[in-house]
């Protein structure tokens, strides 16, 4: 590089970056706020239909696979159909989606039909929700692509 053109780089003025707290922080406040709405609605569904001691965990299955279903269809919907705002996907994916499914509780549910002696239901518990909710996002994403699909002119 000759003299002047060392001068021309060194003149360019330099653009100011955000920190990157600045960029990240409306990121963690939508997760947050996403995560209380869906954490709120699975404790409702969890007190409108609560388990039986030893018997098997209804109402975590179900939250589990609806849950699945919906960000499968969620994720064709913001990746095929609609360019959507960067914080619906923390927000809604992450946030409500994330609060709403719950495979913590239901390791913890296994865990229980173990202590209690029902490995059986344990294990018929552990292996229907994985089946179910891998079938639930399957299933979803490709009806929502058909569907997507058939309406398109």
């Amino acid at each position: 590089m000759t003299a002047p053109e060392a001068e021309s780089v060194r003149a360019r003025p330099r653009i100011p970056r955000r920190p990157a707290w600045r960029t990240q922080a409306p990121v963690v406040a939508v997760v947050a706020l996403g995560g209380a709405v869906g954490a709120t609605a699975r404790y409702a569904v969890s007190l409108w239909w609560p388990t039986q001691a030893g018997g098997f965990p209804w109402a975590t299955f179900w939250t589990n696979v609806v849950g699945c279903a919906v960000i499968g269809v969620f994720m064709v919907v913001i990746t095929d159909v609609w360019a959507a705002h960067r914080l619906v996907r923390p927000f809604f994916g992450t946030g409500v989606l994330g609060g709403f499914t719950t495979f913590s509780t239901y390791a913890v549910d296994i865990q229980k039909l173990v202590d209690a002696g029902h490995p059986r239901t344990g294990l018929a518990y552990l292996a229907a929700t994985l089946l179910a909710a891998l079938t639930a996002v399957w299933l979803a994403v490709t009806v929502a692509r058909r569907v997507l699909k058939w309406r398109q002119p």
